[in-house]
């Protein structure tokens, strides 16, 4: 049966429940979930989207689909690809766990939605609720870019401005998540989320003919598609359908680089001051001072062999501008993990482009594009 449980504790949960996080620790939950082998050979005669795994899925037979998923994978050199994820219903790689948020809150019936975001994840969830016919409300930072409120409105969410920050947003969200009949679609906190984004995996996977490229590279603030991304790998390796793991590479704004410091003192949580006062970045996506599920974050890397690597504010726009060059007008977030490794000629490798530049625009010459957003 399908139940939420804590990674800490070990409290468990009904997933019909709607107890956004573990009631002992307050932390995330995990899924206890069991994926069932993907047939590679029957995938070219079904629905050509995310849902094409449901073998994998803890869903199944949607509803709120809007054809999220199979974003095309293109190379940018011999040795170095890029998979569009900008290519997705609401321009960004957030729509794959956010179809299963909101087609679990459409089972589940609940009076309202709600959701937290520096602008991505709150579109979709809008999104994806219009769909489902969910009453949704998207807390945001007040600071949050105009283009990325407009499209969360466009949706028919309720908007709610929140003065200060990231972190002032999520603690704004997470006390309204405690009124009865809410569902609280975290990318974050509600597992579901991470099962949607271990699709961009089974999507390499299918586009590479049944293997995966030598390293994975991922953009990291909250760790949702690193997780979801680590989850994937386990699962096609524990079926026997791969044989080497790709190492997983994560990229980290220098300006905001909690993890990455972590990772390289050898620590297992955030090391002391890490989540003071960071720099500003124009990669606002991921420019999170203290993730939820860090634990978790610095373990899959470790256990793929993998590595942290960090961009610079110039990196970040050189990045931007180099892919519009090429015909890929990416925001800068979604640019960090080219910006880290073009040049690599070592290893076969794939870099997600997570969101659509049209969200954001140029990053700007002297600055930030929104310094209060960071969380």
């Amino acid at each position: 049966m399908t139940m939420y449980r804590c990674p800490a504790d070990g409290t468990r949960s009904s997933v019909e429940s709607l107890a956004w996080c573990c009631p002992v620790c307050r932390g995330p939950w995990d899924l206890d979930f069991d994926a069932s082998p993907v047939p590679l050979g029957s995938l070219p005669l079904r629905v050509n989207s995310l849902w094409r795994y449901e073998e994998a899925l803890p869903l199944s037979a949607p509803l709120t689909t809007l054809g999220e998923g199979r974003t095309p994978l293109v190379p940018l050199t011999p040795s170095v690809s890029a998979k569009l994820d900008f290519l997705m219903p609401t321009l960004s790689f957030k729509d794959r766990g956010a179809v299963l948020l909101a087609e679990l809150a459409r089972r589940l019936g609940p009076e309202r939605v709600i959701a937290d975001s520096s602008g991505n994840a709150g579109t979709a969830v809008a999104a994806y609720c219009a769909r489902a016919g969910l009453p949704c409300t998207v807390y945001v930072p007040e600071a949050t870019s105009l283009k990325k409120t407009e499209q969360i409105q466009a949706h028919g969410a309720r908007l709610e401005r929140v003065a200060g920050n990231r972190e002032a947003t999520a603690l704004a969200a997470r006390a309204a998540a405690d009124e009865p009949g809410t569902f609280y679609a975290s990318h974050v906190y509600n597992p579901y989320f991470l099962h949607g984004t271990k699709t961009y995996v089974y999507e390499l996977w299918e586009d590479l003919g049944g293997r995966l490229p030598e390293a994975v590279v991922v953009p990291v603030g909250n760790g949702t598609l690193l997780l979801g991304a680590a989850m994937a790998i386990a699962e096609l390796r524990g079926h026997g359908l791969i044989g080497e793991s790709p190492a997983l590479i994560v990229v980290q704004a220098e300006a905001v680089s909690p993890l990455a410091a972590a990772f390289r003192a050898g620590a297992d949580e955030l090391l002391t001051g890490a989540a003071s006062a960071p720099a500003p970045t124009v990669a606002e996506g991921i420019a999170i001072r203290n993730p939820p599920r860090t634990r978790q974050i610095l373990r899959a890397v470790r256990e793929s062999g993998g590595t942290f690597l960090t961009v610079t504010e110039d990196q970040l726009r050189a990045a931007q501008l180099d892919l519009a060059a090429r015909g890929l007008f990416v925001e800068p977030t979604g640019v960090a993990c080219w910006a880290a490794v073009d040049g690599w000629t070592a290893r076969s490798t794939v870099v997600p482009l997570c969101g659509a530049g049209a969200k954001t625009g140029l990053a700007p010459a002297g600055g930030p594009l929104a310094p209060q957003s960071v969380q």
